[in-house]
């Protein structure tokens, strides 16, 4: 088994504001798509990748007290945590080390999730 984790749904309130938020804070554009059901923004990752999408749908809720997400900000952490205030989110630990696993930032989404943002 190459991932233990295959695939992340962060939950919105907002579609718009939370994939505008993503977009500023790890760099990238993130591709919408609308269904009956919910409507999606999706992390960008290569074919067989682990990846996500942030979704807005009726039984989900962005929350501060589950599972914490790592997303990949390697090389560029400092950036990404810089981004989170001005896009709409908050702080909750600046980039610290985390032992020999690299470095990491805390912080809350623009919708209320607590998310992690990762570099080596």
């Amino acid at each position: 088994m190459a991932n233990s984790v295959v695939w992340i749904d962060i939950p919105a309130l907002d579609l718009d504001r939370a994939i505008e938020f993503y977009g500023a804070v790890l760099g990238v554009e993130l591709a919408r798509m609308d269904t009956p059901e919910l409507k999606l923004g999706f992390l960008p990752g290569e074919r067989g990748d682990v990846s996500g999408c942030i979704c807005l749908a009726d039984e989900i809720k962005p929350s501060d007290q589950g599972p914490l997400i790592y997303l990949n900000c390697d090389g560029r952490l400092d950036e990404a945590s810089a981004a989170v205030e001005p896009a709409g989110g908050k702080v909750l630990q600046p980039p610290h080390p985390i032992g020999p696993h690299g470095y990491r930032a805390v912080i809350l989404d623009s919708e209320g999730n607590r998310i992690a943002l990762h570099s080596r």
